[in-house]
Order: C-alpha cells, then sequence, then structure tokens
C-alpha cells in the first residue's frame, strides 16, 4: 500500500476532491477487508460491507479537528472508526426490536466481486470459494484473536501499536497472533 502523504491527507479533511480521492485509493481496499471480515457472519448477513466503510470515511472527512500525527497513527485512528461503525451497527441490530425475519437482506459485497476484470468465471469461483473458506476460519477465531489478526495483517499496525491500542505487552499480542494464525491455519487445512 502506497500510504497518501500528510498534505493529502490534510487537503482531504479540508474537502479537496483530489485529496479525497488519494487518500481513499490508498486505504479502501484494507479497509473494505478490514469491515468485512470484522463484521462477522451474522452482521455480514445484514450489512453491506462498503455502504459501512463509505459511512466511516465520510465521517471522518467532515470532521473538523482532525490532527495528523503520522501515518500509522493515521491508519490506526481510521481503522478504529471502522470498528466503531461496526459496534454501532451491532448494537442497533442487537435491539430485541430488531427481528432479522423481518427486515430486508442487503446483497453484501463479495471481494470476489473485485476479481471480475482479472479472471475467467471458474477461477473467479475458485477464488470467492477460498475467500468464503478464509472467512469463515476467521469467523471461527475468539473476538481478541480476530483483532489483533485483522490489526496486524490488514492494517498492517506494528505489534508495539497494536500492545498500546488493546492494554498488552508486545509480547502478548505476538503470542495471540500466532495462535490466530496457527488457529486459521488448522481451519483451513481440515477443509
Amino acid at each position: 500500500m502506497s500510504a497518501p502523504s500528510q498534505s493529502s491527507i490534510c487537503s482531504a479533511t479540508r474537502g479537496d476532491p483530489v485529496a479525497i480521492e488519494e487518500v481513499l485509493r490508498a486505504y479502501l481496499p484494507r479497509l473494505q477487508r478490514f469491515v468485512h471480515l470484522r463484521l462477522g457472519p451474522q452482521l455480514r448477513a445484514r450489512e453491506d460491507t462498503l455502504d459501512i466503510v463509505q459511512s466511516t470515511v465520510r465521517e471522518l472527512l467532515q470532521q473538523p479537528d482532525f490532527e495528523w500525527r503520522g501515518e500509522i497513527e493515521f491508519r490506526a485512528w481510521l481503522f478504529q472508526a471502522a470498528l466503531h461503525k461496526i459496534l454501532e451497527k451491532q448494537r442497533f441490530h442487537g435491539a430485541e426490536k430488531r427481528a432479522q425475519g423481518r427486515e430486508v437482506q442487503p446483497g453484501s459485497v463479495a471481494f470476489g466481486d473485485a476479481l471480475a476484470d482479472l479472471a475467467s468465471p471458474s477461477r473467479i469461483a475458485g477464488a470467492r470459494e477460498e475467500l468464503q473458506r478464509l472467512e469463515a476460519a476467521i469467523d471461527k477465531l475468539t473476538e481478541p484473536q480476530r483483532e489483533v489478526l485483522t490489526l496486524a495483517r490488514i492494517v498492517g499496525l506494528p505489534h508495539a501499536v497494536i500492545a498500546e491500542r488493546l492494554g498488552k505487552s508486545e509480547v502478548a499480542v505476538r503470542q495471540l497472533l500466532v495462535r490466530a494464525m496457527a488457529a486459521v491455519g488448522a481451519a483451513l487445512g481440515d477443509e
């Protein structure tokens, strides 16, 4: 991922359309993967990944109090905002008055859809199957494992930053990541 410059990010927060496009081009693919995996299977069936990503980005770009503190901090801030949006959706759908059977189910944006321009239909189908297997394996992780895995491998945050954000030691974060990756590997190897 090629990170946008500090001036591009600051210009984007002031509404510069060229800067907004540059920032989105740099972060949107990872943000989409992060949101998709963090939604979990139940929420993924009820919410569209791209809608949550767009809502997150729109709200962040409208914040007047943005202050640049570096690329890693910006990335952590962006993905934390997406996580807050997911938690909002979980609370919304978790309310007792909401019955899943009464709601219209949106179509989820599948990662395989992005492959349509690059491969044959059989390769796209195979890639979708692999992604579904990976999603199912990640869905089986504990919440702390899923959190560390997505922050380290999707967001790309250093272990020290993850440890600070989660209030854990760097060693604990590394151990949790190793257990998460082993569990995903085992789940994929079993199938």
